[in-house]
């Protein structure tokens, strides 16, 4: 499969169990390393890098958000969006920074409570900001509305779409829940291995 996804885009990565969607998000998030084929992120070559070099890439350059939010319980929800600025080295802007996207996904109410005094919709939110707090060139979500009921699922994907034009930022989502997401701009589905464009495979791979 070859594709290109442009800055701010949103797209999603549909297809049946199996068919190598996370397998893609993986590759993507420099989680695997591809057997085959190159991986260009803001026009780095990922698959050049070393191993230092790839978790250091992958804290400045992306954001994830999971089905789960794992966030850690011990710690506050300010805490826990902070971390990944931590890991990277924090600065004299991480704390304004992280208080502002708790505020712009609703959550500056929620800011000093623990981790395991949130509801799960609230957890989903703060691991949206968590995503966004370095600033990533994508952020990759896997399932991001799974473990969610269907009104907070679709609350979620009002907030992950605000996000992305309020900031300009890529997503790039792997989904079964299709329904929730309504109109994105771009849906990749992956079938037998290869991408197609669209909700339904057609006969033309995407080219790059």
């Amino acid at each position: 499969m070859s594709f290109t996804i442009n800055q701010g885009e949103f797209v999603l990565v549909v297809g049946s169990s199996g068919s190598g969607k996370s397998t893609l998000l993986n590759m993507i998030g420099l989680l695997d390393r591809p057997t085959n084929g190159k991986i260009f992120i803001d026009g780095i070559d990922t698959t050049t890098l070393d191993d230092n070099k790839i978790s250091s890439f992958r804290n400045k350059k992306l954001g994830f958000i999971f089905q789960f939010s794992n966030l850690l319980t011990d710690l506050s929800v300010l805490e826990n969006v902070l971390l990944p600025r931590q890991i990277g080295g924090t600065d004299g802007t991480a704390e304004k920074d992280a208080r502002d996207l708790l505020k712009a996904v609703g959550l500056e109410d929620q800011i000093n409570k623990r981790a395991n005094k949130i509801s799960g919709g609230q957890a989903q939110r703060a691991a949206i900001a968590r995503g966004l707090v370095n600033k990533p060139s994508i952020v990759l979500a896997d399932e991001p509305t799974g473990n969610l009921d269907s009104v907070t699922s679709e609350k979620i994907v009002e907030l992950m779409k605000s996000m992305a034009k309020k900031l300009n930022q890529t997503f790039i989502i792997v989904t079964h829940d299709r329904q929730h997401f309504g109109d994105v701009d771009r849906v990749i589905t992956i079938k037998d291995g290869r991408a197609f464009e669209g909700d339904q495979p057609s006969m033309e791979v995407l080219a790059k």
